[in-house]
C-alpha cells in the first residue's frame, strides 16, 4: 500500500508541473495534496518545520507570480486591457497548440488589445513581449520554488 502512496505522491509533485504550462492545473495545490498523502497514510510524518516551510514558500509563489507579471507589464507599458488580454490568452492558450499557444496567444491578444486603443505597431509589440517576458519569468520562479517545496519534503521525508 506505501509503494502506491508514493506513486500517487510522485504523480501528484510531477502533475504540478505541468500546472506550469497548464495554468488551469492548481500546480501548487497538488504539491500539498502529495505532502498530505505522505502525512496522513504513510508513516513519514512531516514535521511543523516542513508544513511552516511549505506555507512560507507557497505565500512567496503567489507573489513572485504577480510581482514578475506586473513588474514586465508595467516596464513594458501595458494597459489594463492589455492585461486583461493576456489573461485570457495564458488561459486559451493552454488549451489551443499547447505548449506554444500559452505563448503564442497571449502574445498576440496583447499586441491586439493595445494596437487597437491607437497605439503604435512599436508600442503594441513592446507591450505584448513585456507580458511574454513577465510570462516566462513567473513561470520559471514558480518551477523553482516548487522545485524547493518537493526537496524540502523529500529532505524531511527521508533523512528527519
Amino acid at each position: 500500500m506505501d509503494l502506491l502512496i508514493w506513486i500517487a505522491i510522485a504523480f501528484l509533485f510531477i502533475l504540478s508541473f505541468a500546472g506550469l504550462i497548464y495554468p488551469v492545473i492548481p500546480a501548487v495545490l497538488l504539491i500539498w495534496a502529495g505532502v498530505a498523502l505522505s502525512h496522513f497514510f504513510l508513516e513519514a510524518s512531516v514535521s511543523w518545520w516542513t508544513w511552516s516551510s511549505l506555507v512560507l514558500l507557497t505565500v512567496i509563489i503567489f507573489a513572485a507570480d504577480y510581482a514578475a507579471n506586473m513588474y514586465f507589464v508595467k516596464k513594458y507599458g501595458s494597459s489594463k486591457k492589455g492585461m486583461t488580454a493576456a489573461t485570457i490568452g495564458i488561459i486559451i492558450g493552454s488549451f489551443i497548440i499547447p505548449p506554444l499557444g500559452i505563448i503564442v496567444v497571449p502574445f498576440l491578444l496583447v499586441f491586439a488589445a493595445e494596437y487597437l486603443q491607437n497605439k503604435s505597431f512599436s508600442l503594441s509589440a513592446k507591450s505584448a513581449l513585456g507580458t511574454l517576458l513577465g510570462f516566462l519569468t513567473s513561470t520559471l520562479a514558480k518551477g523553482l520554488l516548487q522545485l524547493i517545496i518537493i526537496l524540502i519534503f523529500l529532505a524531511d521525508v527521508i533523512f528527519l
